[in-house]
């Protein structure tokens, strides 16, 4: 299925039925009075949260969605007929945009959640409701309202505990494959990973956390290069990041100049989106110990945290052989407990 984040579409409610001017008429009853019905309501749209579907690719070649209008009302005492509304299935943790103005309508952040995105017009009303003691027998009725029309931007950020970062290569996608039952493509090649991919890590029968894998970003990303930085706001919503370093380098090269050049790349692009993604908590978490013979983890560690002048968590690990991992996942279990106890309180 194709990965679709972010589309625009036109929403278009019902216009009202028609109030009717209508006067009964019966043998014998000569002054039967008004009987004018009133007109039905026009469909509304709306949008609902589904968490069976994970991209908005139903809308990329659908994008005016419009309701019927309600019936004319009529005759003998009869109201039109209500349109039926339109729901709009979503991806849950979609939002929901006013396109023209960007003001945010909705975030649809659980299943279920739902949001009118267009009004459906009310009936007009027949001559029935103007009948008075000094009006008998009116010929006023009122239109139905028009519907309202809104042109609605639908922008996909995935929900997951943890995001995935880092350079293509860098072993992100491996690391996930290993770790939750996502299977995301895995090559010795950049750019194997070319949309977003989300998993579930088992923890135990009863826990488990999410994680999301993006596109690996390349410095020049936040003016466009490789495939951009968009796929960062699938990371918004993390409670944490992991920043993956390939170290292989270390394998042919003395310094470790490379590894604080692809550290640093990797910050300029978070800045370059949002400060607050740049703030977000986040872990080190350096890969491909298998390919770094000979070395002493804690020693390794401790070189590569000096020269990045990283203070925070760091684990060193194999996503090929799973050296490592086991302690990482229990790590960040504990760290997310951690959070979601103390977010919980308030």
């Amino acid at each position: 299925m194709k990965f679709v984040d972010e589309v625009t579409i036109e929403v278009i409610a019902g216009n009202g039925g028609n109030g009717v001017a209508s006067f009964r008429r019966e043998k014998f009853i000569p002054k039967g009075g008004p009987n004018g019905g009133d007109g039905g309501r026009g469909g509304s749209v709306h949008a609902i949260a589904d968490d069976n579907i994970n991209t908005l690719v139903d809308f990329r070649y659908t994008r005016i969605f419009k309701a019927k209008n309600g019936e004319n009302g009529k005759g003998s005492d009869k109201y039109g007929a209500a349109a039926e509304d339109i729901f709009l299935k979503v991806p849950v943790g979609t939002l929901i945009k006013n396109a023209n103005t960007n003001e945010l309508l909705a975030d649809l952040n659980k299943n279920g959640d739902i949001v009118t995105l267009a009004k459906g017009g009310r009936g007009g009303l027949g001559n029935l409701h103007f009948k008075s003691s000094v009006n008998r027998a009116p010929r006023q009725f009122t239109l139905g309202e028009n519907g309202e029309s809104y042109k609605i931007q639908l922008e996909l950020r995935i929900l997951a505990d943890v995001g995935l970062l880092g350079l293509p290569n860098s072993g992100k996608s491996t690391l996930i494959s290993k770790i939750s039952n996502a299977r995301p493509k895995v090559a010795d090649y950049p750019f194997t990973t070319l949309y977003p991919n989300l998993g579930v890590v088992r923890v135990s029968e009863s826990n488990s956390f999410t994680v999301a894998d993006i596109p690996g970003l390349i410095p020049g990303a936040s003016t466009g290069a490789g495939l951009g930085h968009l796929f960062l706001r699938h990371l918004t919503r993390s409670l944490l990041l992991i920043h993956i370093v390939d170290i292989s380098s270390i394998n042919y090269e003395k310094n470790l100049s490379k590894i604080e050049k692809d550290f640093k790349d990797i910050l300029l692009e978070l800045s370059s989106y949002s400060d607050d993604l740049a703030q977000k908590q986040r872990w080190l978490v350096l890969n491909k110990s298998d390919l770094v013979p000979d070395q002493d983890i804690h020693e390794l560690e401790f070189n590569i945290q000096k020269k990045l002048k990283w203070d925070g968590p760091i684990f060193t690990i194999s996503a090929i052989t799973k050296n490592g991992l086991e302690k990482l996942i229990y790590a960040i279990h504990k760290y997310l407990l951690t959070i979601k106890k103390i977010r919980s309180t308030y």
